[in-house]
C-alpha cells in the first residue's frame, strides 16, 4: 500500500480518480493499493519567536537580534486535525512507502517535508513530479515515479529561502518598528527592495522637469495624396534654432541624398513562462499578477493547461507529437485563426537545456473535450490567451522592409523613414486574436509608407514647419512593467553564468506584490503602483543592505546555487545570520530626522475612551478590549476577564472610560461565586505600570458613578 501526499484537496481528488482510490474516508481516498490524502497548503510552519523564549514576546530592541540556533516547526493551528489524520496514516501498518505529490517545484517540496519529518515518517518516499493534470500525464508520472532523494537540494533551497525570510524580516520589522515607534513596519527580504523601486521611480517622477523641444519638418509632394510625405529634421532645444532650419527650408526644393531599405523580420514570441503571462494579462486584461497566477492555477488543476509556476518559455523533445497535435486543435475549433492554416514549426518550440523543473505553459489536448463556454470569464480569457501564444510561437516570421531617405533642403538634412509589411505570419494571428478581444488594446502605432524614392529625385518648393513637444517623465510602475523590473533586477551587475537573477521567483512575485498593498505601501490607481506615504517614509529610513534589489538579487541567485548542489545550506544561511547582526548593530538609534515619521496621529477626543494610566496616550476601543495606541505600551483592558464574568458583567465602554478617568463604579447587583447571591460594591482600576487590577470598593456609593448612568 502507497500513502499519497497531495498539496490540496481538489489535486487529491484528482490522482485519487486516476488510481481508481475512490472509497472516500474522513481526510484521504483509498482503494486496496492506494491511499491517497492531502495538506492544506502548508500545515507546518516555523516556529513564532516566542518558542525560542518568553522574553520574545514583547518587541523590544534589548532582545534583537533573534536567531534560533536550532529550529523549531509548529503546526497550523486551523489545521491540526488534517496533520493528525497524515500521521496516522503514514503510521498505518499496511502503508509500505509514502509518495510525495505536492505541486512539483521548490514549495511543494517543502510542504511535503515539513509535514514528514514533523511526523517523525522514517518510510520510504518517492516523488511525483509532472508539469501538467491530464489523466495521461498522471498515469505516467505514476509509472514512472522517482526517488525523493533526488529532490533534497530543492527542499534545502526551500527551507533556506523560508529561514532567511523568517530571520531577515523578522528581526527588520521588529528592529525598525522599534526605533520609529509608529505603526507595525513591516520589512521583508523581497519586497522592500520591490517598494525600493516603485518609490524610487516616484521619487524620479516628482524630480522630472520636463524641456521642450522643437523638430522642423519638411513636406514633399503633393499634400494629402499618396507620394506625398514628411521628413524630420534634427531635433532643436530652443525654438530660435529651429526656426532658422524652417526659414531656410520653407519653400525650398529638397533632393533626396541617399535611399537604404533593408529586408528585416521579426520572430515569433516565446513561450509563456508565469512571469511573461501575468504581464501580457495585465496589459490586456488589467488582471494583476496574483489573479492571472490564480486564474491559471484554476485551469492547470482542471486539467485545461500545464503547470503555472514555472520560469521556461520551451518544451522539451518529447513533447512533439503533443505539440502538435494541440496547435492542430486551435487551428480548427479557437475563433482568432486568421493566418493560421500553416505548418507549425515544432521545432522552434523545443529546447532542453532552457528547461529545467517545468516548461512553457501550455494548453493540453484536455481542451477538446471541455466546455470552454462554461469557464469563468477570467480562465477563458487566461486560456485563450495562452493557446494564442502557442499558436503565434510556432506560426511563421513576420517580414518587412525598412526605408529610410535622407534629404538636404535649405543646407539642413532631413529624415524619413517608412515600413512596408512583405508577410505577415505570426502577427496577423496576434492582430486577429486581439481584434476578437471585447477591451481592444490600444493598437500600434504604424510607420508611415513612403513612395518609391530615388536618389538624386527634387521635390520642388516644400512646406516647412516646426512640431513642438516637451521630454516627458517616467512612467509610473504597472504591474506589467513592475514584473519584468523584479525578473531583471541586478543583472547588469550580476555575473553572467548567474543562474538566477532578479527579485523573487515566477511563483512569488505576485504575492510580494499583494503583500505591498495589503500592508498599505502601495495602492493601485487604475493599472498604475504608486507608492503610499507610510511606503515612501518606511524606504527613506532603511538601509542599502534591506532595501537593494542588486543585493537581494543576489541572494535569489545563492538559494539557486543550493538548489544545485553548489553552495550549502550552512553557507547560505551564515550570510544571512551576519547581514542580520550588522543590521541590529548599525541601528540602535533612529535617524533624527526621521525620528518623527511615524508618530501616530493624536486621537480625536470623541474616538478616545480616556487616557492610558501608563503613558499618557488615548485608550481605543477594539473588538476584544480597550487598548493604548501607544507603540511602545501594552496597556489593555480586555472585554472578556474573569473579573467581571464571575461578577456576571460586562466592561463596558462608559465603564472603562470611567475607570481610565480615575472614578469608581457602582454596580448594585453584582454576583457572589461563593454565595450565589448579589451584593452592592463600587469597583476601581488600579495599575502598576506592569499588572492591571480591579479593587472592589464597599463604602463609595455616594463618590461612585452609577454603572447605570444615574
Amino acid at each position: 500500500m502507497k500513502l499519497v501526499i497531495c498539496e490540496k484537496p481538489s489535486q487529491a481528488k484528482a490522482y485519487a480518480t486516476v488510481l481508481n482510490a475512490n472509497k472516500r474516508q474522513d481526510g484521504f481516498f483509498e482503494s486496496e493499493s492506494w491511499i491517497v490524502s492531502w495538506c492544506f497548503g502548508h500545515l507546518v510552519e516555523l516556529a513564532p519567536p516566542e518558542a525560542y523564549g518568553d522574553q520574545y514576546k514583547r518587541w523590544s530592541l534589548d532582545t534583537l537580534p533573534i536567531l534560533p540556533e536550532v529550529w523549531q516547526y509548529t503546526a497550523s493551528k486551523d489545521k491540526t486535525k488534517q496533520l493528525s489524520i497524515l500521521r496516522e496514516l503514514m503510521n498505518r501498518n499496511d502503508v509500505d512507502s509514502i509518495v510525495c505529490a505536492t505541486d512539483a517545484g521548490r514549495e511543494g517540496q517543502l510542504i511535503f517535508k515539513l509535514v514528514f519529518d514533523h511526523c517523525k515518517c522514517k518510510k520510504p518516499v518517492e516523488r511525483l513530479w509532472i508539469s501538467s493534470m491530464e489523466d495521461s500525464a498522471v498515469k505516467a508520472g505514476f509509472a514512472s515515479l522517482r526517488p525523493d532523494t533526488d529532490y533534497d537540494n530543492l527542499y534545502r533551497a526551500a527551507l533556506c529561502r523560508a529561514k532567511a525570510d523568517y530571520t531577515v524580516g523578522l528581526n527588520a520589522t521588529r528592529l525598525f518598528s522599534c526605533l520609529y515607534k509608529g505603526p507595525t513596519l513591516s520589512v521583508g527580504r523581497v519586497q522592500t527592495p520591490t517598494l525600493a523601486m516603485i518609490v524610487a521611480r516616484e521619487n524620479a517622477i516628482a524630480a522630472f522637469v520636463p524641456e521642450p523641444f522643437y523638430t522642423p519638418e519638411i513636406s514633399c509632394g503633393d499634400h494629402g495624396k499618396l507620394e506625398s510625405f514628411t521628413a524630420s529634421g534634427e531635433r532643436q532645444k530652443d525654438l530660435e534654432s529651429a526656426e532658422a532650419v524652417r526659414a531656410a527650408a520653407d519653400g525650398q526644393d529638397a533632393a533626396v541624398l541617399s535611399v537604404e531599405k533593408e529586408r528585416k523580420t521579426a520572430a515569433p514570441p516565446k513561450l509563456y513562462d508565469l512571469t511573461t503571462l501575468q504581464r501580457e494579462a495585465n496589459r490586456l486584461f488589467s488582471f494583476t499578477a496574483q489573479q492571472t497566477l490564480d486564474y491559471t492555477q484554476s485551469l492547470y488543476e482542471k486539467k485545461l493547461c500545464s503547470y503555472p509556476r514555472t520560469d521556461s518559455r520551451y518544451l522539451t523533445g518529447d513533447m512533439r507529437g503533443s505539440a502538435g497535435a494541440i496547435i492542430e486543435l486551435i487551428q480548427k475549433d479557437m475563433g482568432y485563426t486568421d493566418g493560421a492554416d500553416f505548418t507549425p514549426d515544432i521545432n522552434r518550440l523545443i529546447n532542453e537545456k532552457e528547461v529545467t523543473d517545468h516548461h512553457a505553459i501550455i494548453p493540453t489536448i484536455e481542451i477538446s473535450k471541455a466546455d470552454l463556454g462554461a469557464l469563468p470569464s477570467g480562465e477563458c480569457d487566461i486560456l485563450n490567451l495562452i493557446a494564442c501564444r502557442l499558436l503565434c510561437a510556432a506560426a511563421p516570421v513576420h517580414i518587412f522592409e525598412t526605408t529610410a531617405a535622407v534629404l538636404g533642403c535649405g543646407g539642413n538634412k532631413f529624415t524619413a523613414k517608412g515600413k512596408t509589411v512583405i508577410t505577415e505570419g505570426w502577427k496577423a494571428i496576434d492582430l486577429a486574436y486581439k481584434a476578437s478581444l471585447k477591451n481592444k488594446p490600444e493598437a500600434e502605432e504604424e510607420e508611415t509608407k513612403l513612395p518609391d524614392l530615388a536618389e538624386g529625385q527634387v521635390f520642388p518648393s516644400v512646406t516647412a514647419s516646426i512640431r513642438e513637444g516637451k521630454t516627458s517623465p517616467p512612467r509610473r510602475y504597472t504591474e506589467d512593467t513592475l514584473l519584468s523590473a523584479m525578473e531583471t533586477a541586478g543583472a547588469e551587475e550580476m555575473p553572467d553564468d548567474a543562474e538566477r537573477k532578479g527579485l523573487g521567483t515566477p511563483a512569488t512575485r505576485a504575492s510580494t506584490i499583494e503583500k505591498l498593498v495589503k500592508s498599505g505601501y502601495i495602492q493601485r490607481q487604475k493599472k498604475n503602483l504608486v507608492p503610499l506615504e507610510l511606503g515612501i517614509n518606511l524606504i527613506a529610513v532603511l538601509p542599502e543592505s534591506v532595501k537593494s534589489p542588486l543585493l537581494t538579487a543576489d541572494w535569489e541567485n545563492r538559494l539557486q546555487m543550493v538548489e544545485k548542489g553548489e553552495l550549502s545550506d550552512d553557507d547560505f544561511m551564515d550570510g544571512i545570520v551576519a547581514m542580520t547582526r550588522k543590521l541590529v548593530e548599525d541601528h540602535r538609534e533612529p535617524i533624527p530626522e526621521y525620528a518623527a515619521l511615524f508618530a501616530p496621529a493624536p486621537i480625536p477626543a470623541a474616538d478616545s475612551v480616556g487616557p492610558c494610566p501608563r503613558c499618557g496616550n488615548g485608550i481605543v476601543e477594539k473588538m476584544k478590549g480597550f487598548f493604548c495606541s501607544g507603540r511602545d505600551c501594552s496597556f489593555a483592558l480586555w472585554k472578556d476577564n474573569r473579573f467581571f464574568a464571575a461578577k456576571k458583567k460586562k466592561l463596558t465602554k462608559a465603564t472603562a472610560s470611567a475607570l481610565l478617568s480615575g472614578e469608581r463604579v457602582f454596580f448594585s447587583d453584582l454576583y457572589s461565586e461563593k454565595t450565589g447571591k448579589t451584593y452592592a460594591a463600587a469597583i476601581l482600576l488600579e495599575d502598576d505600570g506592569k499588572q492591571t487590577s480591579y479593587k472592589l470598593d464597599f463604602n463609595a456609593k455616594e463618590k461612585a458613578v452609577h454603572s447605570d448612568g444615574k
